[in-house]
């Protein structure tokens, strides 16, 4: 494809490439912490670096240990919809909820926490698991004139898929950039998930592709 320079008007969305989705964290993402290097480099190309935490209450309703016999990566019905128990992970305040120490935090102009209410999880940028609930990234994009962002972090089939996806919801060109995004892989949810984007208009590129 013809190469992408990224302007003023492009947003860099870095989703939570924190301690606990990297290799012995505890929902780690097999390969997470491989894409840490090659991001610090990418952060240098955009003028506007937003990051995403995780960022979780002890006894958060998406985690299993919240449900008296259920084990992670069960789904329950939530009024919200269906959702996935996870082991108990990015805990506000703990190791595993700081981003990989390797990454270059100092690029970011936002850093968005989500998943911070008890009862509802958010897997987007954008909208917590209920998708009317906003995390105020949409209007920080509006104000700084953001027309096309590009997606990259952990887990490409959760939080990468549903930020990229509410990004074009929100009126933005959106991008997925491929090989920056490492995936959990739940019976075959890494391909749903790339062919849900597809059919979303979500456009898969490599970090190649941006100069």
């Amino acid at each position: 494809m013809t190469k992408i320079t990224p302007d003023v008007q492009d947003l860099l969305l870095v989703i939570d490439v924190q301690n606990d989705f990297c290799p012995g964290g505890s929902l780690a993402v097999p390969g997470g912490d491989e894409i840490v290097g090659p991001l610090n480099g990418l952060m240098q190309k955009f003028k506007t670096v937003v990051l995403t935490q995780d960022w979780h209450p002890a006894g958060h309703s998406s985690f299993a240990s919240s449900h008296d016999k259920l084990e992670p990566y069960s789904v329950v019905s939530m009024p919200y919809g269906a959702q996935t128990l996870w082991p108990d992970h990015c805990i506000q305040g703990s190791a595993g909820a700081d981003f990989h120490p390797n990454l270059d935090t100092s690029q970011a102009t936002l850093i968005v926490r989500k998943g911070y209410r008890r009862a509802i999880d958010s897997y987007s940028a954008y909208f917590e698991n209920d998708h009317m609930t906003p995390t105020g990234l949409a209007g920080y994009c509006q104000e700084m004139g953001i027309s096309r962002v590009f997606c990259a972090g952990l887990a490409l089939d959760f939080c990468v898929k549903f930020s990229a996806e509410d990004a074009v919801a929100c009126g933005f060109e959106t991008f997925l950039i491929k090989d920056l995004c490492r995936a959990i892989d739940l019976d075959g949810s890494r391909q749903a998930a790339i062919d849900s984007m597809a059919a979303k208009s979500v456009q898969p590129i490599e970090s190649d592709d941006l100069h």
